[in-house]
């Protein structure tokens, strides 16, 4: 048994009022933009007061300054570490993409570890020796004597 499908039939009707306009029509109706309700006093008022606000700007700027001077100092060094923490990292990171320059620096550490074992933590006396100086650099960074 073979199933038989009709297909749909479409029926096109016009109707006058759902007409699509033309695009090169020159009957057609422009919108026109209408002029501006203010007035020039308003913008001169407007005016004014934007220049009194910028003339005191400098004042208000200054005061707000001495007000929360220690709080802004202490945003901007932060801004400036954050900032140069950043850029030591891309120079890192760029540094690191260079053939042959991380194992060089890798080298490098090594060396210098070797070089602070053998220098300062093999004898007794050399531990003393590394142990007053960094007494001593603390004592200077500090100001007192600990």
């Amino acid at each position: 048994m073979e199933a038989t499908m009709q297909e749909p039939e479409i029926v096109e009707t016009q109707t006058s009022e759902a007409k699509v306009p033309e695009m090169n029509n020159p009957t057609g109706t422009i919108t026109k933009i209408q002029p501006s309700t203010q007035s020039q006093e308003q913008w001169l008022k407007y005016g004014e007061q934007l220049s009194g606000f910028l003339a005191t700007l400098p004042d208000y700027a200054g005061t707000f300054f001495n007000k929360y001077k220690q709080p802004l100092i202490y945003f901007g060094i932060a801004l400036g570490a954050l900032i140069a923490v950043r850029v030591v990292l891309a120079v890192l990171d760029a540094l690191n993409d260079i053939p042959l320059v991380a194992p060089t620096f890798e080298l490098i550490g090594i060396g210098y570890s070797a070089w602070f074992i053998y220098r300062y933590l093999l004898k007794a006396s050399t531990r003393n020796e590394l142990t007053s100086e960094i007494t001593t650099l603390k004592s200077q960074v500090v100001g007192k004597n600990a």
